[in-house]
């Protein structure tokens, strides 16, 4: 609930009175006495309760019944009324505007100021959290990054851009998309920089590959569902605004959508990988798109206008018009995360294919003492070499260009063809022309059942006698008998033999390579 203070200027007294009798709403009236100087321009000061959601309705019809602008009206919080007169409102107020409890727009205007800081706090806080942020990223920890998200001071700018256009106010507007576009230059050019100066001394290894990052990677390579993160951040944040609750919560939502991808670009740049730089930057543009017009829509929706005139019209116009804007920017960059979804759709497709067409080649008898021990795809760009041999995860636009598979054999004898039959399959079942590259490894197989060698499954996730590890040298032989015989005779790198009792007297050998 809220209590509601208002000065009443000399001669509006009866309108004042006569509304708040009409609305049924209980009031108490305090003559001006005090006899300071200008208090001949109030008569009187009117204190009234009433409910969060009832604020800007009876201000509204205050100021439609003739209350001047010059009134000074004191918006505070109260924990409760007791009365059964107030319960009465409550119930009233609760049924007429049961799908809109929010707090009234002078509320919201001044909720919004505060939640963007000085220009001092707000730069510092930045920096720091994109210091914060880069380090977590080239650390691979997720709690670390997170903590960056909680320091951050972006939910400010954020929403109030959108609560000026809503409420033309034009100077809350400006200083919103000013402190966005400096926040989110100011966090890339600090990953840069500290990113750089990490690679310089050096506090990673040296060649660290930064696309094999997981935190890292996951911003480089950003798919159409990031977008729905910042949709969704923009809803909260001003729900959570226009309820009276803590926007801190929400902000660091906010802060996951800009705050880690602002970092990775940075940290792009400074190990020179510019299609990454170019992925981290297109989402952490489409993200403060997104954010701004999600929660430009929301204010829409929860109606949040000026009260009359031409500046309801006027935030009518600018609602529609940047919410257009928004619209069409976002959809021109979300064709980037749709090429970067589709690729990575196409990419787990062919991967697929190429294990399953491997493993079923290699179940044919000619190839029964053949083992797949691993694959690798190296992709390329349809008209230009990537600078790496391997597929850089945010460029779009690829192709696979070389499928390597390896193969572990018992003896030092090779299948020619087996390559040309892999190549055919691959082209027949996926249409792409590819080169396929087999590499051979020595392996040795021993156990109690040597007619069974390793048969691989046509999904490849196991064997059909067990599962395999890579040799080095003998590691320990447990007994067959006894209560240890279920332990496993372990070579490591040369083979895995065990025997298992699954039923009474039924024993079951396993071996294998990996």
């Amino acid at each position: 609930m809220r209590v509601v203070e208002i000065s009443v200027p000399v001669g509006e007294r009866a309108v004042v009175v006569d509304t708040l009798e009409a609305a049924d709403i209980d009031y108490y009236l305090t003559p001006e006495t005090s006899g300071r100087s200008g208090a001949d321009d109030y008569a009187a000061i009117v204190t009234f309760p009433v409910p969060r959601n009832a604020v800007e309705p009876v201000i509204d019809e205050l100021h439609d019944a003739g209350l001047s602008d010059d009134a000074h009206v004191i918006i505070s919080n109260a924990e409760a009324d007791l009365s059964r007169r107030f319960k009465q409102l409550l119930n009233r107020y609760s049924a007429e505007m049961s799908w809109q409890i929010r707090i009234s727009r002078a509320e919201l205007r001044i909720q919004a100021r505060e939640l963007s800081p000085g220009n001092k706090t707000f730069l510092v806080l930045t920096v720091t959290s994109s210091l914060v942020a880069t380090a977590g990223l080239l650390l691979d920890s997720a709690a670390v990054v997170v903590g960056a998200m909680v320091i951050a001071p972006l939910v400010g700018p954020a929403l109030s851009a959108s609560v000026g256009t809503a409420l033309d106010e034009p100077a809350m507007f400006r200083r919103g998309v000013r402190l966005q576009f400096v926040g989110v230059a100011l966090a890339v050019l600090t990953a840069g920089g500290f990113a750089l100066v990490v690679r310089l001394i050096p506090l990673v290894p040296p060649g660290r590959d930064i696309t094999r990052i997981a935190e890292v990677s996951a911003r480089i390579s950003p798919d159409f569902l990031s977008l729905f993160i910042a949709l969704g951040a923009g809803v909260a944040g001003i729900f959570s605004l226009s309820s009276g609750a803590s926007a801190t919560l929400v902000g660091v939502m906010i802060a996951v959508a800009l705050v880690p991808p602002a970092a990775a670009a940075g940290i792009a740049v400074a190990w020179g990988e510019p299609f990454a730089a170019l992925s981290a930057g297109v989402l952490l543009l489409v993200n403060v798109l997104a954010i701004n017009l999600s929660a430009l829509v929301t204010l829409r929706y929860l109606g949040y206008q000026p009260r009359a005139g031409t500046k309801r019209e006027h935030s009518r116009s600018q609602t529609l018009t940047r919410a257009a804007v928004l619209l069409v920017l976002i959809s021109v960059l979300s064709v980037f995360l749709g090429g970067i979804t589709l690729a990575s759709v196409q990419d787990a497709q062919f991967e697929r294919t190429v294990r399953t067409s491997t493993n079923e080649i290699l179940t044919q008898p000619v190839y029964d003492q053949l083992a797949l021990i691993e694959f690798n795809v190296v992709y390329g760009g349809p008209s230009f070499a990537l600078p790496r041999d391997v597929r850089p995860a945010a460029v779009p636009a690829h192709e696979p260009r070389r499928v390597v598979v390896t193969v572990g054999t018992p003896s030092e004898r090779r299948y020619p063809r087996l390559a040309d039959r892999l190549q055919t399959r691959l082209r027949v079942e996926t249409g792409q022309e590819v080169t396929v590259e087999i590499r051979y490894t020595e392996t040795d197989i021993v156990g109690t059942a040597p007619d069974r060698v390793h048969r691989p499954t046509p999904d490849g996730r196991n064997s059909q006698y067990g599962l395999y590890i890579p040799w080095q040298r003998p590691f320990f032989s447990p007994p067959l008998r006894g209560r240890h015989r279920w332990l496993p005779r372990l070579t490591i790198g040369k083979s895995i033999s065990f025997r298992c009792r699954f039923g009474r007297g039924t024993r079951y050998p396993v071996q294998g390579m990996y």
